[in-house]
């Protein structure tokens, strides 16, 4: 039996930061040595933050990152410990892992495939490492240190890499470090939050495990990194295709360690056992970099840690759960990594505001409850107003301010809706009048032009004139108070451009534009009538849930809904799945909906159909000027990070004229 004490770190990095990041890291390894524990996984590009974009191809990068880890390599005695960085060798950039072995560097690990689709960008800035090959690369003081794909023997036990890509792909490397007799497999990764991925790490932490006869150590980045990507962490242990240790998701804290004991001499013998094992016997291995080592002891009777699964993890109500966590986490992280003083948000008294109102509020009762309220106060330190006794209101009260902003078409519906919220969750709300600014705006265009605006003619400029009166002096507000000023447009709105430009969409983050606008609702009544676990319900929250959408921007008696303008929303969000996360033709798409909703006329649907795709295509422009949003699911619209479209284009005019000559046709 021969044990070792194994653990992987989730860290909370910034791009660039290097005294946070180094600080970081020297933290998490301080805490693995106290433990006793014998190899560390960091996740990927730690030292330098996985988000650095086009900052990878700056010198001052890769010098600062390796000045980082020789800062660090004397944190690594009597320890194994794997570090993230960038490292430029023979003027190609490559994704390394660096293996740190009792105080020393012996060898980094270059990653061999390359994420570059959806979020992924990696190909812009590294290259590929071939499979088989290994170099030396020259260190800024002149040593040379072995480079490429690589494994490590330390006082005879077998550790290689899998780095985050490697393990999604279909030739993982782990097949051949199989061949090698590897003992351990460590994968220091970035995979940002998407739902329900959990479980597909989960599926290829196990299978790596089961099918190499190893055990697996899964490492991950925590929070929002850069400002779009969330990282839940989430570590993972696994050993001959059993999961003996999780770590938690969705910390407020800077790190947290999950370890667990192994079993080297099991995993070989399961090896052993296996008929259809054949391991390389080529002789002298050219990728083996070996190095002495005295493991830690590890006792006997030593327990793996117990897998830390929260109750929410196994709730039925899991994407809502997800949702939260996710952007509680990425809402409190912006805040103190922007250094702003507290949020705004223009608060209408509608879904889409209320949605963010709340997530704001319960991150901050969020991040009270975990870190307590010591911690939060060093966390928050640059902020100038937090209360001296910390309570979830009280501190909603200082870093939210709301604004009810009213027109002449505004009704008292709406007006109590946003009232009635701000005072269940605590914010600090005010009430303006614009309408004198509307009116002002009208008087000096109609006595420009020489007549008046009516509703017949000026439909939508005289829409959009009232939410843009409203941009001014909300940013007044955030600008007084040095806060961010959250943007309320959903993805539903997104994708049909329903939304005013620089009216509704105006803020530096727009958190709920990643998400669409039936699963938003959907959310609200969970949140008023069941809450996440461990928190509580909202019930104030039915002053909105019972209002149909709509942006009140025309006359009361025209009884405006947002579902009357565009159509209804289950059918938008089925429409924008089919067309634009499947790319389907508007053609396909139309017969798809046929079959999801059969109750509605072919008339109809044919109407919505080519509605969608029109207003998509003339809309990318706003998509363009979007604030960053939160990446949630691989169904986001924002083009500088997963869906590109032309900002000008044919506009499907062909297919769309093929679609109604399909519709007469069945008429």
């Amino acid at each position: 039996m021969k044990l070792i004490h194994v653990a992987a770190a989730v860290l909370n990095q910034t791009p660039l930061d290097w005294p946070h990041n180094t600080t970081n890291i020297r933290g998490v390894v301080e805490a693995a040595r106290e433990q006793g524990i014998g190899v560390l996984c960091l996740p990927e590009l730690c030292l330098t933050g996985y988000g650095c974009e086009d900052a990878f191809h700056s010198a001052n990068t890769h010098q600062r990152a390796w000045a980082a880890l020789q800062d660090l390599l004397p944190e690594t005695r009597g320890m194994v410990v794997s570090f993230g960085l960038p490292v430029l060798h023979q003027n190609g950039l490559f994704n390394c892992a660096a293996l740190a072995v009792d105080g020393k560097l012996v060898g980094l690990v270059a990653k061999r495939f390359l994420a570059g689709d959806g979020i992924h960008y990696e190909p812009r800035w590294f290259k590929a490492w071939p499979a088989g090959v290994r170099d030396d690369f020259t260190a800024p003081d002149e040593t040379t240190i072995p480079i490429g794909d690589i494994h490590f023997d330390f006082g005879g036990v077998q550790i290689g890499f899998e780095i985050c890509e490697d393990a999604w792909v279909a030739n993982r490397p782990g097949a051949a470090l199989a061949l090698h007799g590897i003992d351990l497999i460590l994968n220091p990764s970035a995979s940002h939050f998407a739902f329900g991925k959990l479980e597909v790490r989960k599926r290829f932490v196990l299978e790596g495990s089961r099918a190499f006869g190893v055990s697996y150590v899964y490492s991950n980045l925590l929070g929002n990194e850069a400002g779009r990507a969330i990282y839940d962490g989430g570590a993972l242990i696994a050993s001959g295709g059993k999961l003996i240790a999780a770590g938690p998701r969705f910390s407020f804290e800077d790190s947290k360690l999950t370890s667990a004991v192994i079993d080297v001499d099991a995993t070989r013998m399961s090896q052993a056992r296996t008929a259809s094992f054949k391991p390389d016997l080529a002789g002298d291995n050219k990728l083996r970099i070996s190095a002495p080592f005295n493991w830690p002891q590890v006792k006997p009777d030593q327990k793996a840690k117990s897998i830390a699964v929260s109750k929410w993890e196994t709730s039925a109500d899991l994407k809502e759960e997800e949702f939260l966590r996710a952007e509680a986490l990425a809402l409190f992280d912006y805040l103190r990594k922007s250094h702003s003083q507290g949020f705004v948000v223009s608060l209408s008294g509608g879904a889409d505001s209320t949605a963010v109102t709340c997530l704001v509020s319960l991150s901050l009762e969020m991040a009270l409850a975990e870190l307590g309220a010591d911690a939060l106060k060093t966390k928050l330190s640059h902020i100038q107003n937090l209360p001296e006794k910390l309570t979830p209101k009280s501190l909603t009260a200082a870093l939210l301010t709301t604004a009810y902003q009213a027109t002449a078409n505004s009704g008292d519906v709406t007006r109590s809706a946003a009232q009635t919220v701000a005072e269940a969750v605590g914010t600090t709300h005010l009430e303006l009048d614009v309408e004198s600014i509307h009116q002002g705006y009208l008087r000096a265009i109609e006595a420009a032009l020489g007549r008046k605006l009516g509703w017949q003619q000026d439909d939508l400029a005289l829409q959009n004139i009232q939410a843009r009166v409203r941009s001014p002096g909300i940013w007044l507000i955030a600008n007084l108070n040095n806060a961010l000023l959250l943007s309320t447009s959903n993805r539903s709105e997104a994708a049909v451009g329903y939304a005013t430009m620089d009216g509704d969409t105006s803020g530096g983050l727009s958190p709920i534009a990643g998400i669409d606008k039936a699963f938003l609702r959907q959310w609200l009544r969970w949140l008023e009538t069941k809450g996440a676990e461990g928190l509580h319900s909202v019930p104030a929250l039915s002053a909105v849930n019972q209002q149909a959408p709509t942006a009140e921007l025309r006359p009361a008696e025209s009884h405006q809904t947002d579902e009357d303008d565009l159509m209804p929303y289950d059918v938008l969000d089925a429409i924008e799945r089919a067309a634009i996360r499947d790319k389907n033709s508007p053609m396909d798409v139309f017969e798809l909906m046929r079959s999801l909703f059969p109750n509605v006329t072919v008339q109809q649907l044919g109407i919505w159909v080519e509605r969608f795709f029109k207003l998509w295509c003339r809309n990318q422009w706003k998509r363009e000027r979007y604030a960053p949003s939160f990446h949630l699911d691989d169904e986001n619209l924002d083009p500088k990070t997963w869906c590109r479209f032309p900002i000008l284009s044919g506009g499907f005019e062909t297919e769309l004229a093929e679609l109604r000559a399909r519709v007469a046709g069945l008429a």
